[in-house]
């Protein structure tokens, strides 16, 4: 790979496109993507548009709100390479969101995805440019009048990222330079890509980890990254693994882990020799080759992260072979803080920190050597976006980034993350109690598709809890069989199923709390009907339900 004269996204796009001019670089699955040398062809045209049309120069505010495509990586290269800062926006966030957004940031222009634009309606005295406009504006614009090349330093503002957050209203962090381009070259010492690389990317550029990890870690070392039309559904996914055959993928632990639970686990304890240790890892080993067949047969590289991977979805993995990679990271660190590359991860460890950051626990005063993980290195960011109080707020006295995680770490400098700081229950005799784990042990029952634990004000501890869709459907059919129930006999049926259930609810709690220790067990299982509340890594919005003391 070439040598980066300075740490900028500019120099990414000059030294890449003129290393791999003739490589593929950004593409739809099942169309024949962009050159290297296209992509700095229209992203050096948009700048011109953007310069002549609407004024757009160094430190102007440029927002990007559309689905995955070709066209929203070149949109971003052209704002960053030209000493603009981007503005990536979910396109899940609601209108009032994305209005508050685009004004809090004082973004001028918007490159906005037809299927986002209604959003807009409420957007005024803003440049709408629709995305699929771009390439043309950029070939169009290539000739004529240019401006004068800005000077773009490493440590000018970069990026503005809008997390929608666990824990209440999305906070802008500001990212610069410095801090994506020296977080993409640590994680070489995870992942090393090449030309001859391939990476399908089912996460949203607009999050962090996508776009650093994926997008400009690929973009930097001349692999090509693929896109979907549609969000990734097995109808979608499965045809786009076939035709890509990725070599790497980055993910959230909730997609794997339902592919463990629904597709790989109901086949493997079919077989009665699965309970015996021995017989297990040999039937998940050929389970495994089966799954890397599925993901096209190349992959050699599955990045998981965002939240933490269900202990039993990780044992199989291990056990399979299966090159998974675990990271842990957050927006305010670029992401990646810590991490470990294929068939070096050690089970329920995040791996050590990733090379040039500097991690460290704040001792809670438990004596569990648990503790706050604090970061320090190139990767931190500048702070939240006109709110420097919450921004003094998450940084210590002597400089450290504040997480909010509390971890440990053993002898060989491996991190376990054991949960949020916010999250952590206060037991009856001081204990600390992590929800994240308790959930993680409910998670493997059959009969549950996720959960959610939380404390009640006079103790003792409540699981909400979400029954898989296949799990209903048989409940309703035994219960059906069982009483001899017709299906117009509505009511009757439906009371029946609420008594099973409540049944069930109450064979999980005791299987559950027979694997945890007394100060940690649960008082009640209470089923909740529709889906949790998300954030883009599949994270549950806890501020959204019972037990919570930080509510906004």
């Amino acid at each position: 790979m070439y040598k980066l004269d300075k740490l900028t996204l500019r120099e990414v796009l000059l030294k890449s496109c003129e290393e791999y001019a003739d490589k593929q670089a950004l593409g739809m699955a099942g169309s024949t993507p962009f050159s290297y040398g296209e992509v700095y062809a229209i992203a050096t045209g948009l700048q011109n548009h953007l310069a002549a049309t609407a004024g757009i120069g160094k430190d102007s505010r440029v927002a990007i709100l559309g689905e995955n495509s070709p066209e929203w990586g070149t949109a971003y290269f052209a704002v960053t390479s030209m000493g603009a800062t981007v503005v990536p926006i979910l396109t899940d966030f609601s209108p009032e969101q994305i209005e508050n957004i685009l004004s809090q940031a004082e973004c001028t222009v918007v490159f906005a995805s037809r299927k986002s634009r209604e959003k807009l309606s409420g957007a005024e005295k803003i440049t709408v440019i629709p995305m699929e406009e771009i390439p043309r504006i950029g070939k169009e614009n290539l000739t004529g009048n240019r401006p004068a090349p800005v000077e773009v330093n490493e440590d000018d503002l970069a990026a503005i990222i809008y997390t929608s957050g666990t824990t209440g209203n999305s906070k802008g962090v500001m990212l610069s330079h410095k801090n994506i381009v020296s977080n993409t070259l640590a994680t070489r010492t995870i992942i090393k890509m090449h030309t001859g690389d391939r990476l399908l990317s089912i996460l949203p550029l607009a999050h962090t980890y996508e776009c650093t990890l994926g997008f400009v870690g690929g973009f930097m070392q001349g692999a090509v990254n693929y896109y979907l039309d549609k969000p990734p559904t097995a109808s979608v996914l499965l045809p786009a693994l076939r035709t890509i055959r990725p070599t790497i993928m980055l993910s959230v632990p909730l997609i794997m882990e339902k592919i463990y639970r629904s597709s790989v686990l109901p086949k493997l304890q079919d077989k009665k020799i699965y309970e015996k240790p021995f017989f297990r890892k040999l039937l998940n080993r050929i389970a495994g080759g089966k799954l890397k067949k599925t993901f096209g047969g190349r992959l050699r590289f599955f990045g998981i992260g965002g939240a933490a991977l269900a202990p039993d979805t990780e044992q199989f993995l291990l056990e399979a072979g299966f090159p998974y990679a675990i990271g842990y990271g957050l927006t305010e660190t670029s992401p990646l803080v810590a991490g470990c590359g294929p068939y070096r991860t050690h089970l329920r460890s995040t791996g050590p920190a990733l090379e040039g950051v500097q991690i460290r626990l704040a001792d809670d005063g438990s004596g569990s050597g648990d503790g706050e993980i604090q970061v320090k290195g190139p990767n931190v960011m500048l702070g939240y976006y006109k709110d420097p109080d919450k921004t003094a707020e998450v940084f210590t006295e002597d400089g450290w980034f504040r997480t909010g995680d509390l971890g440990r770490v053993d002898e060989k400098g491996r991190y376990y993350i054991r949960g949020r700081l916010k999250n952590m229950i206060l037991g009856p005799s001081g204990e600390n109690i992590y929800p994240e784990e308790i959930e993680a042990v409910i998670n493997r029952s059959n009969y549950i598709q996720e959960s959610l634990v939380y404390g009640e004000p006079a103790g003792g501890l409540i699981a909400l809890v979400s029954l898989k869709p296949e799990a209903l459907e048989r409940l309703y059919e035994d219960v059906r069989q069982m009483t001899g129930a017709m299906e117009d006999q509505a009511q009757d049926l439906a009371q029946k199923v609420e008594e099973r259930s409540r049944e069930i609810l109450e064979s999980v709690r005791k299987e559950v709390n027979s694997k945890l220790a007394a100060f940690s067990r649960i008082s009640k299982v209470v089923k909740h009907d529709e889906p949790f509340e998300k954030t883009p890594t599949q994270k549950i919005k806890r501020h959204f339900y019972p037990g919570r003391t930080d509510k906004k």
